[in-house]
């Protein structure tokens, strides 16, 4: 698959974070994904079962793991993938989120209020430890769950 054949799909053109989902799916410098790359970044969405909490301990993390899920959203802000979120990352992310909606002064305030919020070891950015403890009330296994067959 090609990216064009992800930007195609009338739900990821139409959301505001379509192009970062689709750059998650090609490895670094490629410009096509094959089948087991495609199943691989989908398998991040697949809904957390009962059955499945409980599996080998011992075994590899599955890739729809809540660490696992945390870890993809985390990059869709890690921008330039030095696992941290800067301020200037977060604004962009917002802006493509927001649009035209809102200003750049309403949309500083909210990037400086959330690391603010975030950030606790005073780096002015935030990590991905950070990250998962502002999350640590949010059902992220839900959120990010698509079920594809029942």
């Amino acid at each position: 698959l090609s990216r064009e054949d992800f930007q195609r799909i009338p739900e990821l053109a139409i959301n505001p974070l379509g192009d970062r989902i689709i750059n998650a799916f090609f490895p670094e410098g490629e410009d096509q994904v094959n089948f087991r790359g495609f199943m691989r970044t989908l398998a991040h969405f697949r809904p957390i079962e009962d059955n499945e909490k409980s599996k080998d301990l011992n075994g590899p993390e599955p890739l729809n793991s809540r660490s696992n899920k945390l870890h993809f959203a985390f990059r869709l802000y890690d921008l330039d993938k030095d696992d941290k979120i800067s301020r200037d990352e977060l604004l962009q992310v917002l802006r493509m989120m927001v649009g035209v909606n809102i200003s750049d002064e309403q949309l500083g305030s909210i990037a400086d209020r959330t690391i603010q919020e975030a950030d606790q070891d005073g780096d002015s950015a935030i990590s991905f430890a950070e990250f998962v403890k502002v999350l640590e009330k949010v059902d992220v296994e839900q959120k990010m769950s698509i079920r594809f067959l029942h």
